[in-house]
């Protein structure tokens, strides 16, 4: 029987260390992108809900380009799939979208 390397050992904490910032930052983006997509203006002069539009798209590319961040460091690479940060890229593409069409 062998053993598992020490590498191997810590790499399950690891991965629940970085998945808990992980996980709040696709939240957040999530929040803010759910705001952005359910804001409507009321005409072309409500320049206030053309205002939380871009900013509501602003904080989730933001909140995604921080998660992006976090994956990129090698120890969250070595301990998370790629796949754990498709749901935050996602929703900034989502918002980006939302601010060219609609912002």
């Amino acid at each position: 029987m062998t053993t598992p390397s020490p590498a191997d050992d810590d790499r399950g904490c690891l991965r629940l260390v970085l998945a808990v910032p992980l996980t709040l930052l696709t939240l957040i983006a999530a929040y803010f992108c759910w705001t952005a997509l359910t804001i409507t203006p009321s005409g072309p002069w409500d320049d206030d809900a053309y205002a939380g539009i871009v900013l509501a798209c602003v904080l989730t590319i933001a909140a995604g380009g921080t998660a992006a961040a976090l994956w990129l460091s090698p120890s969250a690479r070595r301990a998370l799939p790629w796949w754990w940060l498709l749901p935050a890229l996602l929703l900034s593409t989502v918002a980006g979208a939302r601010w060219v069409v609609g912002g």
